[in-house]
Order: C-alpha cells, then sequence, then structure tokens
C-alpha cells in the first residue's frame, strides 16, 4: 500500500519494433558498421582529352556526333574504361600541342616515323585513299610521280604524305587546310592537289556546290593509308591507355558497334 492507500502498480512499456525480437538490434549494429568501415562507391571514369583537326568526313565540328572517325574513337575509349573530350585546333596546332603533351591523344593521324618520337600508334582505325584531284580543263597524267615535277601540288602544311611522294621531291605549295587547296585548285592557283578522296567529295558536296564538275579525281591513288588513332607520349600513362584503347577497338569490332557507327554516320569505304 501506498500513503494514499492506493495499492502499487508496477507498469512495463516495451518499446514498439517491426521487426521480430533481435532483429533490430543486429540492423542497427550492422549499419553502423557499414557507417564506420563506408561502402566503396564506383570509381569514375578518367576522361581523357583528345585533340584532332577539321577533317570531315572524318572529324569535323559540325558533323552529327563530330565525325564518324570520332564516334569510334570514343566508342573504342569508353570500351576501354575511358570518358573524353575532343578539341578541335588547325592541324599544325594539333602538331606542336602534341610535342609539347598538352592532350592525352590525336585523332586522324597518318603514320610519319618521325612522329613515334612523340606520338604512340594504337591499331588502325580507318583507310583512306590519297591521291590527287586536277581541274577537268588541264588533264594531266598522274601514273609516274616522277613526270610531275613540271606542276606545282597543294598540300597541308604539318601533314604527313605517302612516303612514294615525298621522294619524288615535287614542287609543293602548302595551304592551312583542304578547303583552301580545293579553292586554290579551283581559282588555278596549283595545278595539282594531294587530298583525301573521301574528304573531298563531301568538300565539294558541302562546301562548293556546283563546283565538283570543274574538278576530278585523278587515278590511281598514290596510296591506301591506315587512318590512326595516336596516344601522346608525353603523358603519364599512356602506355595503359594504349593497350586500353585497343581492347577497346577489338571489343566494339567484335560487338558489332564498329559497323553500326560506319552505318549510322554514312562513312564510305
Amino acid at each position: 500500500m501506498t500513503a494514499a492507500g492506493c495499492p502499487k502498480v508496477s507498469i512495463m512499456i516495451r518499446r514498439y519494433s517491426p521487426f521480430p525480437r533481435g532483429v533490430g538490434r543486429w540492423l542497427a549494429l550492422a549499419g553502423l558498421l557499414l557507417g564506420a568501415i563506408g561502402l566503396p562507391l564506383p570509381a569514375a571514369a578518367e576522361t581523357l582529352t583528345l585533340i584532332t583537326t577539321d577533317y570531315p568526313p572524318y572529324c569535323a565540328t559540325e558533323l552529327p556526333e563530330q565525325g564518324a572517325f570520332t564516334a569510334l574513337a570514343r566508342a573504342a575509349f569508353k570500351a576501354g574504361g575511358y570518358d573524353t573530350q575532343v578539341v578541335f585546333q588547325p592541324w599544325a596546332r594539333v602538331m606542336a600541342a602534341s610535342r609539347a603533351g598538352q592532350y592525352d591523344a590525336v585523332l586522324a593521324v597518318w603514320h610519319q616515323k618521325e612522329r613515334e618520337q612523340f606520338l604512340a600508334f594504337a591499331d588502325p582505325l580507318w583507310t583512306n585513299q590519297i591521291g590527287f584531284y586536277g581541274r577537268v580543263d588541264k588533264p594531266i597524267d598522274v601514273s609516274n610521280l616522277n613526270a610531275l615535277k613540271p606542276y606545282s601540288v597543294g598540300v597541308v602544311r604539318g601533314y604527313a604524305y605517302p612516303p612514294a611522294f615525298d621522294a619524288a621531291g615535287l614542287r609543293i605549295e602548302e595551304a592551312v587546310d583542304d578547303l583552301t587547296n580545293v579553292r586554290k585548285l579551283l581559282a588555278g592557283r596549283v595545278d595539282l592537289i594531294l587530298i583525301d578522296h573521301a574528304l573531298t567529295e563531301y568538300l565539294l558536296e558541302t562546301r562548293l556546290p556546283g563546283q565538283g564538275d570543274r574538278i576530278a579525281w585523278l587515278s590511281p591513288a598514290v596510296a591506301t593509308v591506315p587512318l590512326y588513332v595516336t596516344l601522346v607520349k608525353g603523358r603519364p600513362g599512356w602506355e595503359k591507355r594504349l593497350a586500353d584503347f585497343n581492347r577497346g577497338l577489338a571489343e566494339i569490332r567484335r560487338s558489332g558497334e564498329y559497323d553500326r557507327i560506319v552505318k549510322r554516320l554514312g562513312l564510305v569505304r
């Protein structure tokens, strides 16, 4: 009895838990442990900065997906574990920046022995036909390179050209890009231009409509040239990135993604 004369009553209040007895305690303990240890988060893919020049229909800022070559390179890097961003510059600046180690990789590069000093060439991504265009009203036989010494040939400053062309020692006129060379040929400022076949057809269709009947592709081609992605040797980790790119390229070829990109973007083989 209490002082007030009422019986003493003991009341036990049990805290409600939605879990069976003991389970809530283990869940709370697990939460504490996970909070202390920390769950690993998926690692973010490394982003590589790639550099190239406007080289349609392969690479160009105005093309869908920045061109088919760019799209193929991105897909191969992605399959190798990398995200990418692409910078476009005139070709001479591309080469200067690569020598200085300012970017991770260069897109759409022809092989040249001298370039191996600062660039590592991946497996070929594409091939293109390199040859001469001339004016229809001034036909020139280009089957013998050594016979072309009397003529001026437009080339792009900083480009690598087929060894047979370099060995011929022809009279060249340099320009900043291929479009300038096509215009120079149309204006009669050079006799020939050495240029990629598919590129020239693209330029005539999109940049110089109505001019295509004034100049023509001159067979035979000087060379069929592999077109590469290259890793810049001045960047740390370039050896691993080269191996990863080659692995990614093999994967997109195996899976069919390579052919789907080519078809989607209309790149002519």
